[in-house]
């Protein structure tokens, strides 16, 4: 099971102790949102990709969305998303708990500016129940095969 991938991931790191398993699913911002007790904005959505034929997750707040052509600037291609079965096969997270943690060396790891207004994050911790809060540095720090920070969504800086 993936949640247990991530949480002895986050054993030697000490804060396996923080991931919260829900009775309801946590599989959709707004799902998440209501188990954890929180706007949406603040649920971490991890997003995955394909850029030269290898996957890539790009975590982003709640209520941002890919903007194409920042994405294409940013990667020089198109956004293309992967299948439920190539997450799966690919990442190691099925869709729902795809998360940043616990990934193969292949899956490159970026972060949107978009998180960067909140003091926490909840990401998810590789189930469609779980999350775990974290400030915008442990995401980066935690984060398997963290590259960079990106500038790739839209329709966030409009929300108070």
């Amino acid at each position: 099971m993936s949640i247990e991938k991530v949480r002895a991931y986050f054993q030697p790191l000490g804060i396996a102790d923080r991931i919260r398993e829900f009775a309801v699913s946590s599989a959709t911002v707004e799902l998440a949102a209501v188990a954890v007790g929180v706007e949406g904005a603040r649920i971490a959505k991890s997003l995955s990709f394909k850029v030269e034929d290898k996957p890539v997750i790009i975590v982003v707040a709640g209520d941002a969305k890919i903007d194409n052509s920042k994405y294409k600037a940013q990667f020089h291609t198109k956004a293309k998303m992967l299948t439920h079965e190539e997450a799966h096969s690919l990442i190691g997270h099925d869709v729902g708990g795809v998360c940043s943690f616990a990934l193969p060396e292949e899956v490159k790891v970026y972060l949107d500016v978009s998180l960067k207004r909140f003091e926490t994050v909840f990401p998810a911790a590789g189930s469609d129940n779980s999350a775990i809060e974290l400030t915008c540095d442990e995401l980066e720090r935690y984060s398997s095969n963290f590259v960079e920070w990106v500038d790739v969504c839209k329709a966030w800086q409009t929300k108070v």
